[in-house]
């Protein structure tokens, strides 16, 4: 057998988030998936009695939800069958080398009728640092490197919770425009996130000042914002679906349906060619 390719070395994303506990984290972004994980909670009329939180900064989600078992992003998840009438994959999603593991095996953790809800980052974060960069390099060493995550689409990340048998799947992106002094100051607040380059197929020796210095400065053009600062985007992606049970709402059997839709819209229906 052949070693699968892996997106992440999970050493230097555990040193990464280590370091940023350890000098205060940056997790206002976290902030933001909270709220809206308890925006989405508070419309679902249900009251969940034993929440499990998939993240890998425990500290953070376990002073939100001190009753939920929290549970390491490792790869094979800390999870019985089962269990949960609630599972949060929080802000780690990204960094899987199976998202479709990760969410399968929380899908496995749910009673019947039990709510997965993940909330990650979406391919459009960091859309112009991930621009300016390429390019620099490319200007500069006339090669790329992995410098950034690549992060699923929307419509990508909604097909994994029905490859995982989710049923009544919802996917939405909540996009989040966040100002900074200049790129440094950026990579500075992605370090301090614990959100560094912990691609298994990094350079693995410091970047050339002269590529940050060209990128800093296609960075100033492409995200030009007010009073000389940058503006970056964040894109939170949200990830709902339920386990299936036979109280939930059920697909009709195709030509089931006793009205025509033309009759329903109060139009003509006009027949197609064969």
């Amino acid at each position: 057998m052949t070693d699968v390719p892996r997106l992440t070395d999970r050493s230097a994303l555990e040193r990464n988030r280590a370091r940023a506990n350890r000098k205060g984290a940056a997790l206002f972004l976290h902030e933001v998936a909270r709220d809206e994980i308890d925006d989405r909670l508070s419309m679902v009329n249900r009251t969940f009695t034993n929440p499990a939180i998939i993240t890998g900064f425990p500290d953070f989600w376990a002073a939100h939800w001190p009753q939920a078992k929290i549970v390491p992003d490792d790869e094979v998840l800390d999870l019985e069958p089962a269990a949960h009438d609630l599972v949060i994959h929080a802000m780690s999603l990204h960094w899987a080398n199976d998202p479709v593991g990760q969410v399968i095996q929380c899908r496995r953790a749910l009673k019947a009728d039990g709510l997965f809800l993940a909330v990650a980052f979406g391919g459009q974060t960091l859309a112009d640092l991930r621009t300016a960069l390429a390019e620099a390099e490319s200007r500069v060493t006339g090669g790329l490197s992995p410098r950034i995550a690549p992060m699923a689409e929307i419509r990508d990340m909604g097909a994994l919770l029905q490859r995982a048998g989710l049923a009544l799947p919802v996917a939405d992106a909540v996009p989040l425009r966040v100002s900074y002094p200049d790129t440094l100051a950026l990579m500075r607040d992605l370090r301090a996130m614990g959100e560094g380059n912990a691609l298994q197929a990094r350079l693995r020796h410091p970047t050339r000042p002269q590529v940050l210095t060209q990128a800093a400065a296609i960075h100033a053009e492409l995200a030009a914002g007010e009073d000389g600062r940058i503006t970056e985007t964040y894109e939170i992606v949200v990830l709902t679906g339920w386990a299936p049970d036979d109280s939930q709402p059920q697909p009709l059997r195709p030509g089931s349906a006793q009205t025509r839709l033309a009759e329903a819209l109060g139009t003509k229906e006009t027949p197609l060619r064969d």
